[in-house]
């Protein structure tokens, strides 16, 4: 999953060597007598010297991609099942806005659409995709993935993943945000999205405690992946594919998390 950021980097006391013309040393931006400076995070991207295998290597603040221990995504296999929480959503048709980030399109929502779970409400955020998807199913990746984004007062975040698949016929009420995704890089544009229609009819999800799956790969998000998935053309996938392809971080171990299939819904 996508969220663009700028990361606290730390304070140090130190100053700046002096100069091979002898000029004398001044004290370092970041010193104690000044703000803590922010930088921008490293350039990261799906492949090459800067690729999946290398985030944790370019920059400190991605430490986590290698060194975290509850790492998304996953491969989604024998599961437990168990009546948990089910995921409430409070979703409605209206504006958004559309941001071309460099490694995905987001669909960033109006204000009021929310996501339940256990008591606790999270406002949906963003909506963005994946393709191909970056869970799989027993090892079977699916055409993409779109991720809705939502975070909690407290700050916590709340993903739900679902899978989109190859079908027959288009997807009309996945068409407006699949003609968003040829809006420029770095570029904003604005279109209406049905929100609740875009999810599959049952809420049946896979639930475990994960990542970000784009550096700085923080922990701490719950993860939701609908077991249902939803169907696409040939030719909407082949859109998505036209924006961005590859842009999906390789599976990451489970290790000793549980991983929850819900047994039924509401």
């Amino acid at each position: 999953m996508i969220l663009g950021a700028k990361h606290m980097v730390r304070m140090a006391l130190v100053l700046v060597v002096m100069t091979s013309c002898g000029a004398a040393a001044q004290p370092a931006a970041d010193s104690a007598v000044e703000a803590p400076a922010k930088h921008t995070s490293a350039h990261w991207t799906y492949e090459g010297e800067d690729g999946p295998e290398n985030w944790g290597t370019l920059d400190p603040a991605y430490t986590l991609c290698v060194d975290g221990s509850a790492q998304t995504p996953i491969n989604i296999t024998a599961s437990a099942e168990s009546d948990i929480p089910d995921p409430i959503f409070a979703y409605a048709a209206g504006n958004a806005d559309l941001v071309n980030n460099g490694h995905t399109v987001q669909a960033v929502s109006a204000a009021g659409n929310t996501l339940t779970v256990d008591g606790t409400v999270y406002t949906l955020k963003q909506l963005h995709f994946h393709a191909p998807s970056e869970h799989t199913i027993d090892g079977v990746q699916a055409a993409a993935e779109m991720h809705f984004v939502h975070q909690s007062e407290a700050g916590v975040l709340a993903v739900v993943g679902v899978l989109m698949m190859q079908g027959e016929t288009a997807n009309a009420v996945w068409e407006q945000y699949i003609l968003g995704t040829t809006t420029p890089k770095d570029t904003k544009a604005q279109t209406m999205i049905d929100w609740p229609a875009l999810l599959p009819q049952s809420h049946i999800t896979y639930q475990y405690e994960g990542s970000l799956t784009t550096p700085p790969c923080s922990e701490g998000v719950k993860w939701m992946v609908m077991k249902d998935s939803v169907s696409l053309s040939a030719d909407q996938i082949a859109q998505l594919n036209k924006a961005y392809t590859g842009n999906a971080r390789p599976i990451q171990e489970l290790g000793d998390r549980t991983l929850t299939l819900d047994t039924e819904t509401k």
